[in-house]
């Protein structure tokens, strides 16, 4: 490969690493064709970007950037398939779906800003909650009062008095 290949395959790798917000290293030696194949079709469906990249190149593009991946450097060894998204849980639960005898096996993770080396990390990656399932929460939390008051309001026969004796009764 010439070396003005080579850079500008860095260059892309580098512009898909910055346009994801997490990406996963998966070890995908052991897996057949056919196996891979269903790997990227369960990617594609669940919007994520599945990209087999030489591990040199990997690591020239990362070193490329402003942030320091070092941690990662160390896990570029073998066959590399990267998992770019931008729910950071979603790469996670597809590689636990999909493990059979470790296959494919999660190498690394860099997801909401923190590093995630080893396959034992697979059920801490598992457990991050996306953006949407915060804000779910949070709205679940804040609509929990007025839920207490509204039922109050109902089981009180919809009067001051039953109001004020229903919520005189609720424990503390």
């Amino acid at each position: 490969m010439r070396k003005e290949d080579k850079s500008t395959i860095i260059e892309q790798i580098a512009a898909t690493v910055k346009e994801y917000g997490h990406f996963y290293l998966v070890d995908v030696t052991a897996m057949n064709a056919a196996a891979t194949s269903a790997l990227r079709r369960d990617c594609f469906k669940s919007d994520i970007k599945l990209m087999v990249i030489k591990n040199t190149l990997l690591h020239k593009a990362l070193e490329s950037l402003e942030e320091d991946f070092s941690p990662l450097y160390d896990s570029l060894k073998g066959t590399t398939a990267v998992m770019f998204c931008n729910t950071a849980n979603l790469p996670a639960k597809l590689i636990k779906d999909k493990a059979k005898d470790g296959i494919p096996g999660l190498k690394a993770a860099y997801a909401e800003e923190s590093f995630y080396i080893g396959a034992d990390q697979l059920d801490a990656l598992v457990a991050i909650k996306s953006k949407n399932e915060v804000i779910a929460d949070v709205i679940a939390l804040l609509q929990s009062p007025a839920k207490s008051v509204i039922s109050a309001l109902q089981s009180g026969g919809n009067t001051l008095h039953g109001v004020l004796k229903t919520l005189g009764e609720r424990p503390e």
